[in-house]
């Protein structure tokens, strides 16, 4: 199976992946060589996406993409709660290259106040946490529309984290070229 490139211009996005930096769970690089990458029927979506959101006057900023197995290991060895990170042993919906981890930025390029960071695994992190302001609600419900509108579901435990729906009908992706971890 081969993965589809997600490229700033083309799907008019910013890409920043997190696990090619050490702002992230595990506190340290984990890429070694990153690109953007999905599963053909993730990017599609991805781009109707990007659509609605500059419709919107957003611009999506990706945080993670397909992601290798030997990654969703280390996660695993970092924090091993199936609410925020999938066994490696069930397989993770980033390894099939169909879900992606976003949020929105505005014309001056500064993102939206979800109320938490990227990779925040706590409760506040959730897309329905009662305890937000009501912009930092109106940010995610506006984040959530965007990408339910374009064929992702979210997952409830993290707000910037989105999937197509039917797993089962995409294959596990173990290893790619497009992205190398670090041992």
């Amino acid at each position: 199976m081969s993965l589809v490139v997600i490229d700033e211009d083309s799907y008019q996005v910013i890409i920043e992946l997190a696990y090619a930096t050490a702002q992230n769970i595990a506190g340290r690089p984990v890429y070694t060589q990153a690109q953007c990458a999905l599963h053909r029927d993730a990017a599609v979506a991805l781009k109707r996406a990007s659509e609605y959101a500059q419709m919107a006057g957003f611009t999506l900023k990706i945080f993670d993409a397909y992601r290798p197995q030997a990654a969703q290991d280390v996660f695993w060895s970092v924090l091993d709660d199936p609410r925020y990170v999938s066994d490696p042993s069930l397989g993770s919906n980033h390894t099939r290259g169909i879900a992606v981890d976003l949020t929105l930025v505005d014309h001056t390029g500064q993102p939206l106040d979800m109320g938490t960071g990227f990779d925040d695994m706590h409760d506040a992190s959730h897309h329905l946490y009662p305890h937000h302001p009501p912009q930092v609600q109106q940010n995610r419900f506006l984040l959530l529309g965007v990408m339910q509108k374009a064929g992702f579901k979210p997952l409830a435990t993290e707000w910037w984290h989105y999937e197509l729906p039917d797993r089962h009908r995409y294959p596990l992706i173990p290893s790619h070229p497009l992205v190398t971890v670090a041992s």
